[in-house]
């Protein structure tokens, strides 16, 4: 984790955003998407990666909304401070306007740079761009499947993510990866296992937004559990 907290820290100043490479005369893609993210991209630039799987689930219920925008914008400012700037929502309007995001290619890269639970908690940030609205539509729902499987994380960590933003009756036992019928012994050692691998702690040495979000997820099990318990009265 010093690694990737140290790349986190450092990705400013090492990376080198080519825009004009990348534009033609219309400020669109000259070539194709994945030729614009080549160049973009230096060797620990993860905010264009980051900027290419927002602008995905933003457009991908056809319609790009100022609460999506600003939650972006929220989180790449209390991520990297400073260094962020207009010239990183240039990168994005590039991915908004482009008509084919090379998703695969980006999320081979993400997955070989970024722990299984950083990729997690990058899912859970997709969601709350989607959510930022107020409803997850479900063509966003199934960008953010996608990307989750492009960057390798289980269905069942999706099917969690999934049903701290869309609810449903069953949805306290999906987020502790159990079925409803599962016995109460069987829902503690799940509420266990699940606390265990989604402890704030797991990446306190990433930056502010990681920190919050892995914390969000950590209080919906715990909330979950006791939904669970209160419905069926055990301690």
């Amino acid at each position: 984790m010093a690694a990737i907290a140290y790349i986190i820290a450092s990705l400013f100043e090492s990376g080198r955003i080519q825009q004009q490479r990348g534009q033609g005369s219309r400020g669109g893609f000259s070539q194709d998407p994945f030729e614009f993210y080549r160049q973009s991209s230096s060797k620990y630039d993860i905010p264009t990666m980051l900027m290419a799987l927002s602008a995905a689930v933003m457009k991908a219920d056809g319609k790009v909304l100022k609460a999506e925008l600003d939650y972006v914008k929220q989180f790449f400012s209390q991520q990297f401070g400073n260094q962020f700037n207009s010239r990183h929502l240039q990168v994005l309007k590039q991915f908004l306007d482009s008509n084919n995001i090379p998703l695969q290619e980006i999320c081979n890269d993400i997955r070989n740079r970024m722990p299984a639970e950083v990729r997690v908690q990058l899912v859970h940030y997709l969601f709350g761009i989607a959510k930022a609205d107020g409803n997850v539509a479900e063509s966003e729902m199934t960008s953010i499947q996608n990307i989750a499987q492009l960057l390798g994380v289980s269905n069942q960590e999706f099917i969690s993510l999934k049903n701290m933003f869309y609810r449903d009756v069953n949805s306290d036992y999906k987020i502790l990866g159990v079925e409803a019928s599962a016995s109460n012994d069987e829902v503690k050692k799940a509420y266990r296992k699940m606390a265990i691998a989604h402890h704030p702690d797991k990446v306190a040495s990433m930056g502010e937004e990681y920190q919050k979000g892995a914390q969000e997820k950590f209080m919906k099990i715990q909330e979950a559990y006791e939904n669970i318990k209160k419905s069926r009265g055990f301690k």
